[in-house]
């Protein structure tokens, strides 16, 4: 007898293609919170319901509700958008949300506080600015990936363009977003602006994700070599991008790759994508259905905890998902193309792109675009939002690029990015550049521990620490996160922190700067004083025995390729 389906699933079964009671729940004025389904199905939406961890305790001495608010994450292909788009997001953050801006790994942005009675106005708000939120969250295919750092190159465009076009073709047909938040319109992009039209009627259907959609959330990118900016192996989906002579000739398709994990569950586990053929380019959106189209078949229905795309694939073997994927495309792929990757970091600063207009880099900590003392940086964004001609960048690294800049303006944007202290990345040192957090406390319901909050102090303890050892201004990739999911992709970091209970984390160590090899567990569960210690020692061995050049994670994985890590050893 067959297990079960999951509770998700029994939902979903029932939401009448993503509906609910979501109209009647956003309507009830008695509460801040949705009805218990309708917190699931707001994911497909765009949307969390979350409530301030901090003010848990005081609320419930008080006898009132928790204080439930809406996190709001945008779908937005590549991470590109226009002026007018970042000027509508930085209103929405003050109108509707908590007065930041978020720019997250998947290249979106994320508003938070938002509370109920406001919902639907602000998801109106967005969309009004061609800024949707449809299947940034929820078991679908989520905002698609895209490298961003090839300056304005027409291979660049061209990954971009796939990005939105994989996006669009990959999104569900249920017009229940647009009835729940639109009134039954959607935006469309038109001479006159952004104009609301009828969003149709008739009978719906999802050919593509099915009636339930798929098992677990489902991830994907195309990486533009040699930057791995997207961690194209950390995706349920990836293509790299072959160039031969100066074009795109077609893309290897990567499956199977996914960062989240449970503590204590060893049936769970983070796992590298897996490179399984080449296609040529007009085949990418075919390939791509047929991939979601197996996991919607395939994938477990019944333990969301074993539902992503990496357990369907190593349950059933990868000889087997090449049969089944060459059976849905009426034959097998070609065997992959060679590619070489050098890097999975941003490019920071200035540079020229080929079509003679300049980009710039910025680096924005842990995403978050805030008015701080000595820092305004929505206000410097704002500002130079309102003169730019090109257009915005947000990378999968959490950081901005201010692209297409003409010559004869690029002065005039430097002088607001001093004025406002957005030259962050001119004096910061290398881990301070590349190290990422997920948001974690007070809002993830999810988190164990600090992530965003914590970042900066653990930042700035890795930096006493290199320096302590003879090692200041050495690049190292840091990341962490307060529970085990992997939002900021911390498996594939030289050094990671994933949380364990507040205070307290384990240690990773030994990842690559490509995002082709996992780190893998060395301490469990210690406290900042214990995880100081454990670095430090590392930290020495490696100013001890490396060899010329050789980055932390590399020394690491060259010295304990497998095993115990032995930092006390002898050199």
């Amino acid at each position: 007898m067959s297990a079960p389906p999951s509770p998700v699933e029994k939902i979903k079964t029932a939401s009448r293609l993503l509906r609910g009671t979501l109209a009647e729940s956003v309507a009830d004025p008695l509460t801040g919170a949705l009805r218990d389904d309708d917190t699931q199905l707001i994911k497909f939406h765009g949307s969390y319901q979350q409530d301030d961890r901090d003010l848990r305790e005081e609320r419930r001495q008080q006898k009132l509700e928790p204080a439930y608010s809406f996190m709001i994450r945008t779908r937005l292909p590549g991470g590109a958008a226009t002026p007018r788009q970042w000027l509508a997001m930085d209103a929405i953050a003050d109108e509707f949300a908590n007065g930041t801006l978020r720019l997250t790994t998947r290249q979106a942005f994320q508003v938070h506080g938002v509370v109920k009675r406001e919902l639907k106005a602000t998801i109106a708000a967005m969309n009004a600015a061609l800024v949707d939120t449809i299947a940034a969250c929820g078991d679908v295919n989520r905002n698609v990936a895209a490298s961003s750092h090839a300056g304005g190159s027409t291979l660049e465009a061209e990954v971009l363009d796939w990005s939105r076009r994989l996006s669009e073709h990959l999104l569900p047909r249920s017009r229940a977003y647009y009835e729940i938040w639109l009134d039954g319109r959607k935006y469309v992009d038109s001479a006159a602006g952004p104009t609301p039209v009828d969003a149709g009627a008739g009978e719906e259907s999802e050919p593509i994700l099915g009636p339930t959609y798929l098992p677990r959330k489902f991830k994907s990118a195309i990486a533009l070599p040699p930057v791995n900016d997207v961690d194209v192996f950390s995706q349920d989906l990836g293509f790299i991008a072959i160039v031969e002579a100066g074009r795109i000739v077609g893309f290897d398709l990567t499956v199977g790759g996914g960062m989240g994990t449970t503590h204590g569950e060893p049936a769970t586990y983070a796992r590298l994508g897996s490179v399984i053929g080449f296609l040529p380019p007009e085949r990418l959106l075919e390939v791509g259905e047929a991939v979601v189209g197996i996991q919607r078949d395939f994938g477990d229905r019944t333990n969301r905890r074993h539902a992503r795309l990496k357990y369907t694939i190593d349950d059933r073997g990868l000889p087997w998902f090449h049969e089944e994927l060459a059976r849905r495309l009426g034959g097998a792929l070609a065997p992959p193309r060679p590619f070489h990757f050098t890097g999975s970091g941003d490019r920071f600063g200035w540079y020229a792109g080929e079509n003679g207009l300049w980009q710039v880099t910025l680096r924005i900590p842990a995403g978050r675009i805030a008015d701080r003392d000595g820092a305004p940086w929505r206000t410097g964004l704002r500002r130079i939002a309102a003169i730019h001609q090109g257009h915005f960048r947000i990378t999968a690294n959490q950081n901005l690029v201010i692209a297409d800049v003409a010559p004869a303006a690029r002065a005039g944007i430097e002088a607001l990015l001093r004025e406002h202290g957005l030259d962050l990345h001119e004096r910061a040192s290398p881990v301070r550049l590349d190290a990422l957090a997920c948001v974690a406390m007070p809002t993830c319901p999810l988190a164990m521990a600090e992530a965003e909050r914590y970042l900066p102090s653990f930042v700035g303890h890795l930096e006493r620490l290199l320096e302590r050892n003879g090692l200041a201004g050495e690049p190292l990739l840091a990341r962490m996160t307060g529970c085990p999911n992997g939002c900021a992709r911390p498996q594939l970091a030289e050094v990671a922190l994933i949380g364990k209970a507040p205070g307290r984390y384990n240690l990773y160590v030994g990842g690559d700067a490509r995002g082709q090899r996992m780190n893998r567990l060395h301490r469990e569960n210690l406290d900042e004083a214990a995880i100081l210690a454990e670095i430090d020692a590392l930290f020495a061995r490696w100013a001890r025995a490396r060899q010329p050049g050789e980055r932390f994670g590399d020394f690491v994985h060259r010295l304990w390729p497998s095993g115990p890590i032995d930092a006390g050893a002898a050199a």
